[in-house]
């Protein structure tokens, strides 16, 4: 049967595409020139960029037309430390450091070596971990605020295991989970893995918007809720005591779970007490010293309601059968002796201070953040190029993230993100001074 003339100029603009023909943010020919240069229907021709969208090279916006996609940043849904040239600047991933760390591992590891069980150490451990290295996570955790025993902690692989633990247990393909309009990629992805239904909720300056949160509840049978109420990565909110009151009086009225991600709570001084803490009976905890300690340090933990422990422990057995116990050792060792908390800490006056300095490169620029946050979100003017100000910011090797990594909505807001935390002073002030000038430029074209 004859291929439809269509086709063959999807699968030809699809080649040149993919093949770099057009840079990252070009605007493409109009509907009604493309019809004319290939002698299609308007509508036919409308048709051949609908497909381009939904293989992910090109975006449309209403009223602009449509444009060249980064397909570099869009390959791997967000860019990190595996996409970025090696002798980029990175802003596009957080992975923040303070001097000492590295020392701090070599005595944690010399006094293991000297006075641990290393043989208990080498076999395999508990699937939800050893009852002392919960209970080390349970005392954490009250410092942060929730209250909680060692029965309901569970330790995992990092914040990310811990997300994809509790979806596997508790969620089914096809369920709905509520999400913000723009939220941590992370989830995303593994809201697609396992077949998950997001349903973006609109976001405001302070938070989500509740009130529609309970519309779509009303609605829809939402499975849950996914919160970032203390730290939200990446607009940086931190959610008041009614808001917080509100959200899980809108979970119970539904029957919804919520899965609660405080993977930067830490950095966010006398937050309001988790939802975790104002409704254990539906909420699930998920978090990591990834951020607050070292990305290497693949140690998270979930606090969740004991009649969920059983499931979120299976499926800990399913994916990783447990947690290395090495690096457990490592982190109750810093939990217990304080090396935690002091590193928390002086976490928090790194990202204060870099954020001073964000504030002080990028003034008069629009922000959405916190004070203390490793990350800062940049609204575009209406007539700027996420994808343009990215590839040109590439070019003169700095590398920071659109906002589509973390867009659940299919319209994609104008701005970017940019991390923080992972690169020296000097660095970031010069590629800060970069991203100004592309953004700057770019509305000026």
């Amino acid at each position: 049967m004859r291929e439809p003339k269509y086709k063959a100029v999807v699968d030809a603009l699809a080649a040149q595409l993919r093949g770099g023909r057009w840079p990252a943010g070009t605007r493409l020919p109009t509907h009604r020139r493309l019809a004319a240069d290939e002698g299609l229907a308007v509508v036919t021709a409308s048709r051949v960029y609908a497909e381009l969208e939904a293989m992910g090279l090109v975006s449309s916006e209403p009223g602009r037309g449509t444009f060249v996609r980064d397909l570099g940043a869009a390959a791997g849904e967000w860019a990190d430390e595996r996409t970025v040239a090696a002798d980029a600047v990175d802003l596009s991933f957080n992975s923040p450091s303070v001097p000492g760390q590295a020392g701090l591992v070599r005595e944690a590891l010399r006094d293991l070596a000297a006075g641990g069980d290393l043989d208990a150490l080498l076999r395999y451990q508990p699937h939800r971990g050893r009852a002392e290295d919960r209970a080390a996570v349970a005392r954490h955790l009250r410092r942060r605020g929730l209250e909680t025993g060692r029965e309901r902690v569970l330790i995992v692989d990092g914040a990310q295991h811990g997300l994809a633990v509790t979806a596997m247990a508790l969620f089914r393909p096809g369920d709905v989970v509520a999400v913000d309009a723009v939220t941590y990629p992370g989830f995303r992805v593994l809201a697609r893995t396992l077949g998950l239904e997001l349903a973006p909720l609109p976001v405001t300056a302070a938070g989500p918007d509740l009130d529609a949160l309970d519309r779509l509840c009303r609605r829809r049978r939402v499975r849950a809720i996914y919160a970032m109420p203390t730290l939200h990565n990446p607009l940086g909110w931190v959610l008041d005591g009614d808001q917080r009151a509100r959200l899980v009086s809108i979970a119970r009225q539904h029957d919804a779970t919520i899965v609660e991600d405080g993977s930067y709570a830490y950095l966010a001084v006398a937050a309001p007490p988790p939802l975790a803490m104002l409704a254990p009976e539906r909420t699930v905890y998920v978090s990591g010293l990834s951020k607050s300690v070292a990305t290497g340090l693949r140690f998270g933990f979930a606090a969740a309601p004991i009649t969920h422990v059983p499931a979120l422990e299976s499926a800990i057995r399913a994916t990783t059968w447990n947690t290395p116990a090495l690096t457990t050792a490592l982190a109750r060792r810093w939990l217990d002796d304080g090396t935690v908390d002091r590193l928390e800490e002086r976490k928090r006056d790194d990202a204060r201070r870099r954020q001073a300095l964000a504030s002080e490169v990028l003034a008069g620029l629009p922000w959405v953040g916190h004070p203390s946050a490793y990350f800062r979100w940049l609204p575009l003017a209406r007539d700027s190029r996420p994808d343009r100000i990215v590839a040109a910011l590439a070019r003169r090797r700095v590398a920071v993230s659109t906002a589509e990594p973390f867009a659940t909505t299919p319209a994609v807001p104008q701005a970017l993100r940019l991390a923080l935390g992972s690169v020296g002073f000097g660095a970031l002030r010069s590629a800060l001074e970069a991203v100004r000038e592309e953004v700057e430029g770019d509305a000026h074209r």
